[in-house]
């Protein structure tokens, strides 16, 4: 096997001169979404990484002289450059199911934009950008093929809740969480409230979802894979509430930061199991739940007896002092509703008292 780069303007060329399969037997049909699709044009104008591509060198054709290239893996990313770039090399193209353009929470820039109407700067770098390949050579028959990402397959590790809405969404919501999470990223690690292996994963876009979601439902709730799906689903097209909502999760981070990125890593309230409840509280007292999210709204900033009772709270709760019920809703079923509601009104109580 042998590793290389190749162009997109080399697979264009041979998509061109009739020698690039794209779709042998063992390869699924397209499938990805426009969302997908405009993810993928975005990333390749940004210059970023894109998981390896496995072709099959063949026979040379005796009569065009050409080698022939079969496209083992990555026949859906091809098929989306392909369809963006130069659709009339696609014999089967359909217009309504292939054509897309990139979407404007992808790239403002780009948005809308047919591959024609690019500038010639933004053309040269989606044509020059360079694909990691690995090449099988002609000997390799189908068997073979299989057996290799039937090995590599069974390496992988389990993909987590979020790792796989990754890979399923594409769209406004997505790119709302993602960006709001990336936005913190120093502040998830001064804090400690996720390690790096935590990151990797991807457990700080899933905490970004989940308190998103409870802001669009005006409510804390217990954590719930099936509503932060439903949720990613729903504002896939549209999230005519993003703007307000950035702006909410902001303000609440840069209140967090302010007045109590001092006391880490040791304040309770960082800690991963908790810190949706503490968001939650501070996102109620500076713009209240029940808030619509319709309008926009100031937020309040923490008042000084806030900012004591809530570092009160912590400190009664590591010292074993606060109500038990309330610490044994910190050491348990942390995601659970009940204890997540018990929490909060601790918080509220000491807030209005301290």
């Amino acid at each position: 096997m042998q590793k290389t780069f190749y162009k997109v303007a080399d697979f264009i060329s041979w998509q061109k001169a009739k020698s690039l399969r794209l779709a042998p037997e063992f390869q699924r049909r397209s499938v990805w979404k426009p969302g997908a699709k405009s993810y993928l044009i975005d990333t390749i104008v940004r210059d970023l990484p894109i998981p390896i591509l496995f072709i099959r060198d063949r026979r040379t054709d005796p009569n065009t002289f050409e080698s022939m290239r079969e496209v083992v893996d990555g026949q859906q990313r091809l098929r989306t450059v392909l369809s963006y770039v130069a659709p009339e090399l696609l014999a089967d193209f359909n217009q309504e199911r292939d054509s897309f353009t990139v979407k404007k929470s992808h790239n403002s820039e780009l948005a809308g934009k047919r591959f024609h109407e690019l500038d010639n700067e933004t053309k040269r770098r989606i044509l020059d950008f360079e694909f990691s390949v690995h090449v099988l050579p002609s000997s390799i028959d189908d068997r073979e093929v299989i057996q290799i990402f039937r090995r590599m397959n069974a390496t992988n590790y389990s993909l987590k809740k979020q790792e796989l809405r990754n890979a399923s969404f594409f769209g406004e919501f997505k790119s709302c969480a993602y960006l709001l999470a990336s936005e913190q990223l120093h502040r998830w690690r001064h804090w400690k409230s996720f390690s790096e292996d935590d990151i990797a994963r991807m457990t700080e876009v899933e905490f970004t979802s989940e308190v998103l979601v409870a802001a669009l439902e005006r409510r804390v709730g217990g954590k719930s894979a099936i509503r932060i799906d439903k949720t990613y689903d729903k504002f896939d097209e549209t999230f005519a509430e993003r703007e307000q909502l950035e702006d909410r999760f902001r303000f609440v981070m840069n209140e967090i930061d302010k007045h109590f990125s001092s006391e880490a890593p040791g304040f309770l309230f960082f800690r991963k199991t908790v810190i949706y409840v503490f968001f939650m509280f501070v996102l109620d007292a500076s713009f209240g739940l029940t808030t619509s999210l319709t309008k926009k709204v100031r937020g309040k900033p923490l008042t000084p007896q806030q900012v004591a009772g809530i570092k009160l709270a912590s400190d009664r709760i590591k010292m074993k002092s606060a109500p038990e019920d309330v610490i044994t809703a910190t050491e348990r079923r942390t995601t659970n509703p009940g204890e997540r509601d018990r929490l909060f009104r601790y918080l509220k109580k000491l807030c209005g008292n301290a």
